[in-house]
């Protein structure tokens, strides 16, 4: 998040960065949140990761979960940086806007 606090209000606004680069700011300790559902996580992830679901699976579809913001702040601290991933890259550019957003 770098120094300084500002408000990022749409997906164009989120940094993507590629493995090797994520693999960098793992190293230089960002932590990693994979995003994906609790079946997606359990099926493989990166040794260190947490799992907070952006998404739910419903009766009537998958859903945002609505305690996200409220379950990542339970792991994480405000100033912890943060490398945000899932499979495709559509649920984590998400959730960083959400996280984002939350900065005061």
């Amino acid at each position: 998040m770098g120094n300084g606090v500002f408000r990022v209000s749409r997906v164009e606004d989120v940094v993507t960065v590629d493995v090797k680069v994520a693999k960098d700011l793992l190293i230089s300790g960002h932590r990693y949140l994979d995003v994906r559902t609790t079946e997606e996580f359990m099926r493989g992830h990166v040794d260190s990761a947490s799992n907070v679901p952006y998404m739910l699976s419903t009766q009537e579809g998958k859903v945002k979960n609505p305690e996200f913001l409220n379950q990542v702040s339970s792991v994480y601290k405000k100033d912890d940086f943060l490398v945000v991933a899932c499979n495709s890259g559509g649920r984590s550019i998400r959730a960083c806007v959400d996280l984002l957003n939350t900065v005061k």
